[in-house]
C-alpha cells in the first residue's frame, strides 16, 4: 500500500525513540518476517497539539506485526524474529504478540547478552509515529529516517534459534521497511539461508524498493536478490512501474516474472480495483469489495498474510487473492493496524455481503494485445465475458465464496472456542 508523506510538525519526545525488529513463522506451516514496530497512531489535528507522550491508547503494534497479527487470525500459527527491547514499549509490545499467540524468537544468542548495552538507545524497540489527515493520507516517521545505518546495526548474523526457525518454515516474509532496522548483508542472509533449507520466500519492496534501487552497493545488492530469488513478490502498481518502467501492471509484472530465478507468483495490487496475480502459465484477477474506508494503515500487511494463507494451504489461485482482497478491506473498516486488523468473522461477513466492485470496463482495458496470449481467470458475479478475449475465463464469484468460507470455518471455531 503506498503512502503520501505529509508536511505536519512533528513534536520530538524528549527520549530516544525505541526500536524493534522481527519476523514471522507458522507451525506446520512456518513463516517468518522482518521488521516489526511500535506504531503511535494520531490524527494531524491531535499531532500539532501534543504535548504528552505514552498515552497508551494511542499505541498499536506496526510493521509486520500487522501480517503476524493477521495470520494468526486466519489460523495460522506465527513467530516473530528480531529484537524487541526490555521498556515499557517493549513489553507493551510482548503482550499485544502474545495476546494473539505469537511468540518472539529473539536474534541474538544467549552468549551475546553481556556485549549488548541495554541502556542503549540501539537497543530499545523502534517506535513509529503514524500521521493521518482528513483525507486518509499517511506520513510515517521514526528514528530510522534520521540515520544512514539501520536501527540495529548490531545484529551482524543469524543466531542458530533463527536458523532453526526459517528451516521449520514454509515461508520466510521480508519487506522493504526492514532495511531500515536491519543490516542489507544480514537480510540477504536470511535469504540465501531460506533458499538453502528450501523456505519459500516473500517479498514486498513497499515504497522503500525506490531508494533501495539507487541506495548503498549492500542495498542494492540486496534488493537485486530478493527480486530474483523470492517464490513471490507482491508490488502495488505503482511499486511495480518504478521497479520495470512498465506502466501497464500486468507488462510490469510478466517483466520481474522472467528476471526472476525462483519466481512462482507476482501479485500486484491495485487498491479498490483490485489485485491480480501472475504465473509462468496464466493471470489470475479479482475485484475488490466495496467498503466504507476508515483507515488503510495495515491493508497491505493484511493482504500479504491472506497470500501466505492461500500459498501454504495450495488454495485456487482466484481463491486466493478473493480472501487476500476481503482481509485486506475488512481492515480498512477499521482505524490503525496492530489489533485493529481484520479479524476472521469481519472477513467472513464481508464475504457473505458479496458487494464486489465489478468494473469489466477497467479490466478490459488492462488486457493489451499481447494478452491474447495468456490463459486469463477473473472472479465475476456473472458469467458474461465482457471481454475480447478469448482465453478469459470468468469464474463464479459465489462458488469461490462458498468454497473460501468452508476452508475458514476450521480457524473461526478455534478462535471462538480460544476467546
Amino acid at each position: 500500500m503506498h503512502h503520501q508523506t505529509l508536511n505536519l510538525q512533528i513534536p520530538t519526545p524528549n527520549y530516544a525513540y525505541p526500536k524493534h525488529s522481527s519476523s514471522l513463522t507458522t507451525q506446520t506451516h512456518k513463516l517468518t518476517n522482518f521488521n516489526l514496530k511500535l506504531n503511535h497512531h494520531f490524527t494531524s489535528s491531535y499531532v500539532i497539539s501534543c504535548k504528552s507522550y505514552g498515552i497508551e491508547k494511542y499505541w498499536e503494534a506496526g510493521g509486520n506485526c500487522n501480517m503476524a497479527i493477521a495470520a494468526a487470525r486466519l489460523g495460522l500459527r506465527c513467530n516473530v524474529i528480531g529484537h524487541i527491547g526490555d521498556e515499557i514499549y517493549g513489553k507493551f509490545l510482548l503482550d499485544v504478540l502474545q495476546d494473539e499467540g505469537i511468540n518472539v524468537i529473539e536474534m541474538k544468542e544467549e552468549d551475546e547478552e553481556d556485549i549488548i548495552n541495554k541502556s542503549s538507545s540501539e537497543y530499545e524497540t523502534l517506535l513509529c509515529w503514524v500521521l493521518v489527515d482528513p483525507l486518509q493520507r499517511h506520513g510515517f516517521c521514526s528514528r530510522a529516517d534520521f540515520s544512514k545505518e539501520p536501527a540495529f546495526a548490531w545484529m551482524t548474523r543469524l543466531s542458530d534459534e533463527v536458523k532453526s526457525n526459517i528451516q521449520k518454515s514454509q515461508v520466510l516474509f521480508c519487506n522493504g521497511y526492514g532495511f531500515d532496522e536491519l543490516p542489507a548483508g544480514l537480510i540477504s542472509s536470511a535469504l540465501e539461508y531460506a533458499v538453502e533449507v528450501g523456505t519459500s520466500v516473500f517479498f514486498d519492496p513497499g515504497p522503500k524498493g525506490k531508494s533501495l534501487a539507487v541506495g548503498t552497493r549492500e542495498e542494492q545488492d540486496a534488493l537485486a536478490k530478493l527480486l530474483r530469488f523470492s517464490d513471490v513478490l507482491l508490488l502495488t502498481s505503482e511499486e511495480a512501474e518504478s521497479m520495470t518502467g512498465l506502466r501497464n501492471p500486468i507488462a510490469a509484472g510478466k517483466e520481474l516474472l522472467s528476471k526472476g530465478v525462483r519466481t512462482k507468483w507476482v501479485i500486484i495490487k491495485m487498491g479498490s480495483k483490485g489485485s491480480v496475480l501472475i504465473t509462468r502459465s496464466g493471470i489470475s484477477c479479482a475485484p475488490s469489495f466495496k467498503v466504507n474506508v476508515m483507515d488503510t494503515v495495515g491493508c497491505g500487511d493484511s493482504f500479504v498474510a491472506a497470500i501466505a494463507y492461500g500459498y501454504i494451504h495450495n488454495m485456487p489461485l482466484v481463491h486466493t487473492l478473493t480472501i487476500a482482497n476481503a482481509v485486506g478491506a475488512a481492515t480498512a473498516t477499521g482505524v490503525g493496524a496492530g489489533r485493529n486488523v481484520a479479524n476472521l468473522q469481519k472477513v467472513m461477513s464481508l464475504m457473505r455481503e458479496a458487494n464486489l466492485n465489478d468494473d469489466d470496463d477497467f479490466w478490459s482495458k488492462l488486457f493489451d494485445e499481447k494478452s491474447n496470449e495468456d490463459d486469463i481467470t477473473i472472479l465475476s458475479k456473472t458469467s458474461v465475458n465482457g471481454f475480447k478475449n478469448d482465453c478469459l475465463n470468468h469464474v463464479n464469484f459465489q462458488k469461490v465464496v462458498t468454497e473460501v468460507l468452508h476452508k475458514l470455518e476450521v480457524p473461526l471455531a478455534n478462535e471462538i472456542l480460544s476467546s
